[in-house]
């Protein structure tokens, strides 16, 4: 499953020197039975779905609707800047880039989404979503969320080598996933289970040594830019 939001520039790996994903080849947790079943019509969970889409089209043009657009698109430097309070790429900061290199492959969402095989709220209901309700978009499935488990993931990863940081860094990781029901692309209880489906992923990054490895390298690497001259930022208030 591709999500163009989290796409890592790799314009400084050769393709055919990509570092092979941590869990490729690993067997993994099942998320269809991990993860609580999806809403089905008429419970209150659906009923919960459903108002909540129908009251966050109220959003559009707001400032909030414009960080939901903008949350589409961004890689994970952009996303979690503030956050971490300084501006970071692939160049600046190798080791990091490394690890989300390296995310990838395990397909854990791709195979609960395709089980679970739900609807998005647009083709239920009427209302604008903030991105292009493409036939791809569409018939990727709803639940989980794909980019509220990569975001999540991300910001444990984050929060974890920077932890005078990780209140701004989750903070803005739990907003990266609310933007996906205020787009309208997902359902809130799709959002919570991509919630889960990040920490579960998180959980067997540890158990490989590589990963530790990194996150070890990545870590002297970001105290390192934290003391350095690298634009620091303020996260604004929502």
């Amino acid at each position: 499953m591709r999500i163009a939001l989290l796409a890592l520039p790799l314009a400084l790996i050769a393709a055919d020197k990509a570092p092979t994903p941590y869990l490729a080849g690993a067997k993994v947790p099942d998320l269809t039975k991990i993860l609580p079943p999806p809403p089905k019509d008429g419970d209150a969970r659906n009923q919960d779905d459903r108002t909540t889409f129908t009251t966050t089209r109220a959003l559009a043009s707001t400032p909030r609707w414009k960080m939901a657009t903008s949350d589409v698109t961004d890689d994970r430097y952009t996303v979690y800047a503030c956050a971490m309070g300084m501006t970071l790429d692939a160049k600046k900061a190798p080791a990091l880039a490394r690890i989300f290199a390296r995310l990838g492959g395990d397909n854990m969402v791709g195979h609960a989404k395709s089980t679970f095989a739900v609807r998005r709220p647009y083709l239920n209901q009427p209302g604008d979503i903030c991105e292009a309700k493409t036939d791809h978009l569409a018939g990727n499935g709803d639940y989980p969320s794909g980019h509220t488990s990569n975001g999540w993931l991300t910001a444990l990863i984050l929060a974890e080598l920077l932890p005078d940081r990780a209140t701004e860094i989750l903070r803005r990781g739990r907003e990266y996933g609310e933007s996906r029901y205020i787009c309208g692309s997902h359902s809130r209880s799709a959002v919570e289970a991509g919630y889960m489906s990040g920490a579960v992923i998180v959980s067997q990054l540890h158990a490989k040594a590589d990963f530790r490895a990194d996150m070890d390298a990545a870590r002297a690497e970001l105290a390192r830019l934290a003391k350095g001259t690298i634009n620091r930022l303020a996260c604004p208030t929502n």
